[in-house]
């Protein structure tokens, strides 16, 4: 049976990602193209890549998750879109599930399991379980919302995605620190979306709640220390989503 793989190409988008590319890399070189749309690296991002022959290297700016996805797969030489994450790694499973599908029904698209590992650990409560994610479409007939954040597969009404055997690896951070990055910087997309506003003590009790979900509702409890810095993280998300919209009010 001839492989799907060469007919897929892995799209991701990128910035300063050296710390986790190679290993992304290393696990889809046998697909047919690999393009990193890369958002103005300082790092050795660039070199890593320079490694794989089946990489390509495009530049352009970040304009939020949707639209520079979608920016990114219009990029591609091939059709089928495999969406992937520089911080994602597909294992053996997954890679043998793409390469065995026929890839003759454009308007269909096919849903993956990721599984998120922090620190070393997988992580599976606190609403860090698995994901079931649409990442391989055909972009003649789909793409991701417009949206900056949570960007996701856009599907029609009645449309399911296929689920794949296999997984892909998510490591999610690589120590307490990464959380302050990641948090600042999606507090500002999701801030610059949304247009509700409320009062301060309305927004403590949201971040109160934020933490009790992700804690006790979602069951981070039992994933130990890690699930108390991921509650506690979604927690400061809450907040400084909330407070700077409210600031941006200039209230008096």
């Amino acid at each position: 049976m001839t492989s799907a793989l060469p007919r897929i190409s892995v799209v991701l988008m990128v910035r300063d990602a050296a710390a986790t590319l190679a290993a992304t890399l290393e696990s889809v070189r046998d697909f047919g193209e690999v393009l990193i749309y890369d958002n103005g690296s300082s790092d050795d991002t660039l070199a890593i890549a320079a490694r794989y022959p089946n990489v390509r290297v495009c530049k352009g700016e970040f304009k939020g998750f949707g639209p520079t996805r979608n920016t990114a797969a219009a990029l591609a030489r091939n059709e089928w879109i495999f969406s992937l994450d520089a911080d994602e790694v597909v294992e053996t499973a997954l890679a043998a599930s793409l390469s065995g599908l026929a890839l003759d029904q454009p308007e269909q698209v096919y849903a993956v399991e990721r599984r998120n590992y922090l620190l070393g650990k997988r992580v599976r409560h606190g609403g860090w379980g698995s994901q079931w994610l649409t990442r391989l479409y055909n972009r003649q007939t789909h793409q991701f919302t417009e949206v900056a954040v949570h960007e996701k597969v856009e599907l029609k009404n009645g449309e399911q995605a296929l689920q794949l055997a296999g997984s892909l690896r998510h490591t999610a951070m690589r120590d307490a620190g990464d959380f302050l990055v990641k948090m600042h910087r999606y507090t500002m997309l999701k801030a610059g979306e949304s247009t509700r506003t409320y009062a301060p003590g309305i927004i403590f009790l949201k971040t109160i709640w934020a933490f009790i979900r992700a804690y006790f509702l979602r069951l981070g409890l039992l994933d130990g220390w890690r699930g108390l810095l991921i509650s506690v993280s979604e927690a400061n998300g809450v907040f400084y989503k909330y407070m700077v919209i409210y600031s941006q009010r200039k209230p008096s």
